[in-house]
């Protein structure tokens, strides 16, 4: 595929990575929208957690753990917020399955 995600995984775009394994990889977004502010993605391009199956479970399990062991290791003792938007009425504007870790100051209900 030729997304950014998809160029970011490929080494084609730099990004300030804070983890990466044989299924994904997390890094920083460009943009935060909080103190910590972390996307993590799968290798594989999957276009939104719409597009995801029951064979990608362990996949999606395995970003959901990456995302509770870096919130813990980027200091947010306090808590975490996790978000995966899905499509473009749900606010996703990258076509590739990522998750957002935003943490480090209180979160506020409702989201949006």
């Amino acid at each position: 595929m030729d997304c950014i995600f998809c160029k970011i995984v490929r080494g084609e775009i730099p990004a300030k990575t804070v983890h990466q394994d044989e299924f994904c990889i997390a890094f920083y977004d460009m943009h935060p929208q909080a103190p910590t502010h972390v996307l993590v993605i799968p290798r594989e391009h999957i276009a939104s957690l719409a597009d995801a199956q029951l064979a990608d479970a362990a996949l999606l399990g395995h970003l959901l753990a990456v995302t509770s062991k870096l919130a813990a290791e980027l200091g947010c003792a306090n808590g975490f917020r996790t978000v995966i938007n899905a499509g473009a009425d749900g606010g996703q504007t990258v076509d590739h399955l990522h998750l957002h870790l935003l943490g480090g100051r209180p979160m506020h209900w409702p989201p949006g």
